[in-house]
This record gives C-alpha cells, sequence and structure tokens, in this order.
C-alpha cells in the first residue's frame, strides 16, 4: 500500500491536473449506484473528480484508472471502498431543520403513540433516524423525546444510522461548534449542551445523559434486511430519497414499512414524496406517513 508520505511527495499541482476518463467514471458511478443506491449522472463527473482526487492523494496513486483497478479489481480494497462511499456521501444536516416536523412530532406523534401504550418501560418509544449524518437530527430528536418524557413519563431510545463512516464517528463525539447550535432554542442549549472549559474554542458537547439514549451503527439503506431492533415507532429519512430512482425509493420504503410497528410513523424530507409508489403508508400531513394499524 502506498503510504502517505509518498502521496506528498508529488506537487500540488499535478494533482489538479488528474483527470476522471469517462470510462473509469462510468464504472465507478454504476458501482456508486448499485452500492449505495446513489445516481452520479455525467454532470457530476467534475464533483467526483474532485472528491476522489483527495483518495488519490492519500493513497500516492498516480491516476484514476489505477485507483478504478484497486477499489473494483480482482483484489478489491475493501477498506478503501468504504473511503470512496464516504467520499461521495453529501452530508448536509443541521439541528433542528425543516423544524414543522419537530414540532408535528411532539403536538400529535408523540401523544398518539403514548395512547397506544407505546413508552412503558417493557415497550420503550423508538424513533430511527435512518440517515443520521454528523448527528445533528439524531440529538435534536433525543431533545424533543426528553422534553416529553419529563411531561409523560415515557421510556425511549434513539437508533441512527448511516453509511458514511466518517460522519458517524462524529455523530458519536457530540462536539459542535457555535453556529452548528444556533437552531437549538435557548433553553434546551442551558439542558442538553455543554460549554468546552476553552472559551475560546466556541466548541459545545452535547450532555452525557442524551448521548447516551442515542446508538449509532453503520447501515446501507440498500440492504436487503435492517439490522436494527423492532418494533420502530417513528422514522425520519429526509433528504435522502432525491439521490435514489423511484425503484429504489420504493424498495426502501417497503423495508421501512416492515420495520414500523401498525400505526408507526415516516417523515420524508421537504421535497420527497411517495405519490406513485406502490408502498402503504398514507399521508397525514405533509411529507408525513402513517403505516395503517391494522
Amino acid at each position: 500500500m502506498a503510504s502517505e508520505t509518498s502521496a506528498r511527495s508529488l506537487s500540488d499541482l499535478s494533482w489538479t491536473e488528474v483527470r476522471l476518463g469517462s470510462r473509469d467514471f462510468t464504472v465507478l458511478s454504476a458501482f456508486i449506484q448499485k452500492e449505495v443506491g446513489i445516481q452520479v449522472p455525467p454532470a457530476k463527473r467534475v464533483m467526483l473528480e474532485s472528491r476522489l482526487r483527495r483518495r488519490l492523494r492519500a493513497l500516492g496513486l498516480k491516476d484514476f484508472h489505477t485507483y478504478t483497478a484497486r477499489v473494483l479489481g480482482p483484489q478489491r480494497d475493501e477498506e478503501e471502498i468504504i473511503n470512496l462511499i464516504d467520499a461521495v456521501t453529501t452530508n448536509k444536516t443541521d439541528f433542528f431543520r425543516e423544524p414543522h416536523h419537530f414540532a408535528y412530532l411532539e403536538q400529535h406523534v408523540l401523544p398518539q403513540l403514548v395512547d397506544m401504550g407505546i413508552g412503558a418501560t417493557t415497550q420503550p418509544l423508538t424513533v430511527w433516524s435512518a440517515a443520521s449524518s454528523t448527528g445533528e437530527e439524531p440529538y435534536t430528536l433525543a431533545m424533543v423525546l426528553s422534553e416529553f418524557s419529563e411531561a409523560h413519563g415515557i421510556d425511549w431510545r434513539i437508533i441512527a444510522t448511516d453509511i458514511c463512516t466518517a460522519v458517524l464517528a462524529r455523530a458519536r463525539r457530540a462536539i459542535y461548534g457555535q453556529e452548528a447550535v444556533a437552531p437549538v432554542p435557548s433553553a434546551l442549549k442551558a439542558r442538553y449542551l455543554l460549554r468546552s472549559r476553552d472559551r475560546s474554542q466556541g466548541l459545545v458537547r452535547v450532555v452525557p445523559g442524551l448521548r447516551r439514549k442515542v446508538t449509532f451503527q453503520r447501515l446501507n439503506l440498500l440492504d436487503h434486511h435492517y439490522d436494527i431492533p423492532r418494533p420502530i415507532d417513528v422514522i425520519f429519512c429526509r433528504n435522502v430519497f432525491i439521490y435514489f430512482n423511484r425503484a429504489t425509493q420504493e424498495q426502501i420504503l417497503l423495508r421501512f414499512v416492515d420495520c414500523l410497528r401498525p400505526g408507526g410513523f415516516v417523515f420524508l424530507g421537504h421535497s420527497e414524496t411517495v405519490t406513485g409508489l406502490s408502498v402503504p403508508l398514507a399521508q397525514i400531513a405533509p411529507t408525513i406517513y402513517r403505516k395503517s394499524l391494522r
């Protein structure tokens, strides 16, 4: 394996001149779609080239053809395949992103689930953040559930998954800059975020009690079976389906339904819909769906 040192021996200029040829692009984009469902059309060739150029540099490889052979050839490098997936995965997320979802969860979904008897110690209310990225979404959910539990005395847990190992590592650390936590209401900041002792760093960390309620694990939504606790009561999978074709969206949603408790809920992103897909989910609010109770 080429070393990081040998990679750095090449000039910065030489790296910018490395180009992703059409043949390697076709092979890599097809592999990415097959492995993770993300479509990489020709219009995104420059984006893919830019992201993977960093991997060439880290490995000390001189061209994309060598890289393609490394990850997809007879002696395929499984560890590098994970790095490839990490490199092409988009991880845009924020605390309290699409805030109406969290308001609807607190005001309508959670009370209905409690009325169904969910949340007792023997049957904790389970929420799955299915594309958790760097943790902002699951920790937002944890704040909402913690506040609701304070008033209703329920037991709850959050399962947070992502395909990208790098963002999962950051999520487990639960350390964020002041700008990242700006959307968090002041009262929740005071209760659930700890400031760094070195105030000049401008960092905060989610309190241990909240971190313990969130379990992070790697999961590929294209897997035929999801190795997570069941049944799930609420699934948040927002702004992910935009990267998948409609057939893949339907397959994933059917697996979601299989994981859901009867009467469970699915939250999608603001531009996503199940319209036109053959899935047993009924829309109850914009981008919010429910599995039948029967």
